[in-house]
């Protein structure tokens, strides 16, 4: 494994305070147009502001905007850790 494929991880495996650059979009058509409807597309930079307990969802932010996004639909984007 090379450490570019050790940076990369799904969006729920970045811990609070964390940046990272969305690679791709997991998932069917309806979840990646709805991600890419919130702005989420590959090459943004995006950060983890919280995250809930357990299950809970994932607050983030991007292009200066905030949103919160459900525990599955986070784990269908692919980030590169900065």
């Amino acid at each position: 494994m090379t450490g570019k494929e050790n940076k990369r991880s799904n969006l729920t495996e970045l811990d609070e305070g964390q940046t990272g650059v969305i690679i791709s979009l997991a998932g069917g058509r309806i979840s990646s147009k709805r991600l890419a409807d919130l702005g989420l597309i590959p090459g943004i930079e995006i950060k983890v502001l919280r995250k809930a307990l357990f299950s809970g969802p994932v607050q983030i932010e991007i292009c200066g905007s905030r949103l919160v996004l459900g525990r599955g639909l986070a784990s269908k984007i692919l980030v590169e850790k900065k």
